[in-house]
This record gives C-alpha cells, structure tokens and sequence, in this order.
C-alpha cells in the first residue's frame, strides 16, 4: 500500500494558491494545512481546498513536505525552521537573498538527509525537457532566451533578473558544463527590462532578455548548434529543430523549380502542467529520498548569476552618468 505523503504550503499568494491547489489534487498527498501572515486568506484559501488554515509552527508539526512561497527574504529563516521540525522542503524561486545563507542550508540539508528542492519550475516543462535531451546530443554554441510579457497584477519583491530571467539562467546553467567566463548587462532604468550577455570557458555563448513591460508575452529559448538550431516554446510547449540540408535541388528543362537549404523538424511534445510535474517529483523524492531534479546547489548558482546579471547593470548605468 502507497503511504499517503503530509504536505503543507506556507504563503498562500499567486504562487503558493497553486501550490495548494495541485497538493489538493494529486493522488496520495494529503493537503494537511496552509499557512499565511494574512490570516483571511489563509482561512480562505482552506476553505477552496478542503483544508485547514494554521500557523506556521502548527502546520510544521503536523506535515512531512511543505512548499514555502513568501517573499525571498523570509525563504532563509523558514527553510531553517522547516529543518529543525524534520520536514521536507520545496522553496520557490529564487532560493534566497543571502547565498552565505543558502549555502549553509545547502550543507544542513545534506547533512540531515531533508529533501531541499528549488522551484525552477521551467524544468519541468515538457518543452525544456524535450530540448535539453536533444541538445545533449548535439555541439551547443550558443543560446538565446527571451522572456517578456505585461506586468502582473501582484507583489513583486525581486528584481526582473531574479523574477524572470532566473528561470532561463538556471536552463542554461544545467545545459553548459563550464564556468563563467564573462558577463555583461544592461537594463532600462526602472530596472523592468535587462538584457544580459553571458561567455563560458568553453566557448559557447548566451545572450538573454527579460522584461516585465512589454505587451506581447513570450518564452522562448533557442540553442544554435554546429549543424543548426533548437526553438523551444515554453508558453505552448513546442519544439523546432531546424537542420541544414544537402542543399537538393529540382529542375526541369535547366531551370530551377526549387531548392531545400534546410528542413524544420518538430518532435512530438507530450504537454503537461509544469507545476504540476514539480509537485509530484517533489512528493516522489522525499517518499523515496531520492535527490531533486532541481536541488539547492542549483538554486544557489542561479541566484549569484542573476545577482551579476543585477550588478554589472548597476555599474553599466553608473559609468554611463559619470561619461554624461
């Protein structure tokens, strides 16, 4: 018989709402509570899913996995407490404000055995995954990634680097096995919209875009190869692969009909809801006490890029006043 997994969201905003409402559905989790410092919505939020609204030490003692959504500056303190209750954690992105912090709970986790995943939950999109498996087969040169779209209608506490582009340098972080080289980047002085370049040791370049203010939404992430190039969607999870040809022609009479410089290969993508697939690897991993796809050492990497990505923005900005 499957044991039933106890889980539990702490901060019921946008994100944790969802969080709650998966746990609900998924097959042998009990969604035991939520937890959140507005009390109305917690209650709220219980009542949508048939669960109990409880402080964070009630929720903590009553659980065997829970998913923290608050704002980043509190990740660190709360993945503590979750640590000395002997509960399991899936934090959501970024990991933490302070990498000295992260990586001292990087090391608690390891040393206790606690599951401490990050929610980059790109990763678990089928789109990504498609991707990234057939570029593993392939010589990756260089990457290109936007991510752009309206502003959102709630809180935001980080930076568009740290909110969106995160999520592209964690997929490319895990696609290149090389360090930095190099890194420039610029961003509108509202600090809504940064472009970053980024050059590995080993040769392959990236160049990403993330923005919070423009009108038409998009997310997607193309990887050049010596041979061509991967387009991946992640908004409607589909995959390009676009390949030079023989260069074949056709004529008749010696004129030529047409000719095939390259073909357009679309491998099938089986869609799924990405949130929904971290949730379950996550359940999955503390049941089996497996290590998570996406772990805190992944978390930590991608935070102190996209803090670079932050400052050389910063100094960018600077040197252009001191010049003018």
């Amino acid at each position: 018989m499957t044991e039933t997994t106890r889980t539990g969201v702490i901060g019921v905003g946008y994100m944790g709402w969802n969080h709650a409402r998966q746990y609900s559905e998924l097959p042998n989790v009990d969604l035991v509570g939520v937890a959140d410092r507005d009390q109305k919505r917690a209650v709220q939020t219980a009542r949508e899913f048939d669960t109990e609204a409880r402080s964070v030490e009630g929720l903590l003692d009553s659980v065997d996995a829970v998913s923290i959504a608050v704002p980043t500056q509190h990740h660190a303190d709360l993945i503590d407490d979750c640590f000395d209750a002997g509960v399991h954690v899936l934090v959501e992105k970024p990991f933490v404000d302070d990498l000295d912090r992260g990586r001292a709970l990087v090391e608690r986790s390891e040393a206790t055995g606690l599951t401490l995943q990050v929610g980059h939950v790109e990763r678990f999109n089928p789109a990504v995954q498609t991707l990234a498996d057939i570029a593993s087969h392939l010589d990756v040169i260089a990457f290109s990634t936007r991510r752009v779209g309206p502003g959102v209608d709630r809180q935001l506490t980080d930076s568009v680097a740290l909110d969106l582009m995160i999520h592209d340098i964690d997929i490319v972080l895990s696609m290149v096995d090389a360090p930095l080289d190099d890194l420039t980047s610029v961003s509108t002085a509202n600090g809504q919209h940064a472009t970053a370049a980024l050059r590995f040791e080993d040769g392959v370049v990236a160049d990403m875009t993330a923005s919070r203010v423009t009108q038409r939404e998009e997310r997607t992430i193309e990887v050049v190869t010596e041979s061509g190039c991967l387009l991946a969607d992640c908004i409607d999870q589909s995959v390009e692969v676009h390949r030079t040809s023989s260069g074949l022609q056709e004529s008749m009479n010696g004129h030529r009909l047409y000719q095939c410089d390259g073909v357009v290969e679309r491998p099938s993508v089986q869609q799924a809801d990405p949130l929904r697939r971290e949730l379950e690897s996550f359940v999955e991993t503390v049941a089996a006490g497996t290590l998570p796809l996406v772990d805190g050492t992944d978390g930590l990497r991608a935070v102190e890029l996209a803090q670079r990505v932050e400052r050389a923005a910063l100094v960018e900005a600077l040197a252009e006043e001191v010049s003018g």
